[in-house]
């Protein structure tokens, strides 16, 4: 159990949904915040819990109510689940109707045959152990996170309809499946019952593979929503690495980012889209956030070690428009033999 520190009774901001723009969810009737908070990084066991409290009101003060976690979320494992457990008892007491909480299943979490992919055994077993960490009777969205290639399909969706009308989630998505396999999910969904309203790929100007497979296109079609991570290529699409690769960065220490990535030519790539941002009066994050809500894109899903970083991002939404001239300078700029896609295995390889 975390202690919580002695601090005042939070109170969120009444303005907070004035900030905010929010777009419904492809057919479904739930609105998304065009930001939404993804705890995968800076919520586990090695970030303080005072932090942790901080990025959580500064986005709920902001009009983001959508907060992304997964089962594995850390380190270790489930300890951003049981962070965000003891921030909705203390600092979000009284607001879970106004949350959307989400979380997933699909990669590893305990030993033995059962402790990942997409078997009902597993999915149905985490959703459980996740709804214990938090504390919650259901979360509103839970996810297959990614594609088990082993399990039949059949399988894995009969086990995330089983979860809603078991009442421990109200909705369900899929992250990271390739444009057919979509449409073949969505299908046995809607023959049992219960729709998949959201995909979450990962998706950036660095990471295009989402336009090489069709998947946008499927998804209007199909009428399910998109909440994109990685919006900002794991930091590459902010002032970090505009001069090399920073002591303290991901990349240096080996964090979710390769520094082999960070070539002198994908370097000289991100000045090149930071003067872009610069002649559109935005920081390149925001530059990079704006291109993918530019779109169709339902909300893009950002990560957070700092307040200020929220803050920046969330200014964003207001320049969402993009010029065909300005569109053309960015796609020169990304168009490099080496695309950046750690995702591949699980979006396009199955």
């Amino acid at each position: 159990m975390i202690s919580p520190q002695s601090t005042p009774r939070y109170t969120p901001a009444d303005d907070r949904y004035d900030r905010m723009e929010y777009r419904y969810c492809g057919r479904s009737g739930l609105k998304l915040p065009r930001i939404s908070l993804g705890l995968w990084h800076n919520f586990g066991g090695d970030t303080p819990h005072s932090l942790k409290r901080e990025l959580c009101r500064t986005s709920f003060d902001n009009g983001i109510t959508h907060f992304d976690l997964a089962n594995n979320y850390g380190p270790p494992p489930g300890s951003a689940e049981e962070a965000f457990g003891e921030i909705l008892k203390t600092d979000f007491a009284g607001y879970r109707d106004e949350l959307i909480i989400s979380t997933k299943a699909g990669y590893g979490m305990w030993p033995g045959p059962y402790g990942e992919w997409g078997s009902r055994k597993y999915l149905i077993a985490s959703c459980d152990q996740s709804l214990k960490r938090m504390g919650l009777e259901y979360v509103d969205i839970f996810y297959s996170h990614r594609l088990d290639p082993n399990t039949p399909l059949e399988e894995t969706m009969g086990a995330l309809d089983q979860i809603v009308r078991s009442g421990k989630a109200l909705y369900v998505g899929v992250s990271s499946y390739n444009s057919e396999r979509t449409r073949q999910a969505v299908e046995i969904l809607n023959d049992m019952g219960t729709p998949c309203i959201i995909h979450q790929p990962s998706y950036n100007i660095i990471n295009r593979w989402v336009e090489r497979d069709g998947l946008l296109e499927t998804l209007d079609d199909l009428g399910v929503g998109s909440i994109v991570f990685t919006p900002l290529a794991q930091g590459m699409l902010t002032g970090k690495y505009l001069n090399g690769i920073p002591a303290e960065s991901r990349a240096a220490q080996g964090k979710s980012l390769d520094k082999d990535w960070l070539t002198e030519d994908v370097i000289r790539r991100l000045n090149g889209l930071n003067d872009i941002a610069k002649e559109r009066r935005q920081t390149l994050a925001q530059m990079a956030i704006a291109w993918v809500l530019r779109g169709n894109v339902t909300t893009a899903l950002i990560g957070a070690s700092k307040a200020s970083q929220i803050e920046e991002c969330l200014l964003a939404i207001e320049n969402t428009t993009f010029t065909d001239e300005e569109l053309s300078k960015i796609d020169a700029l990304a168009d490099s033999s080496d695309e950046i896609n750690i995702w591949s295995q699980s979006s396009e390889g199955v």
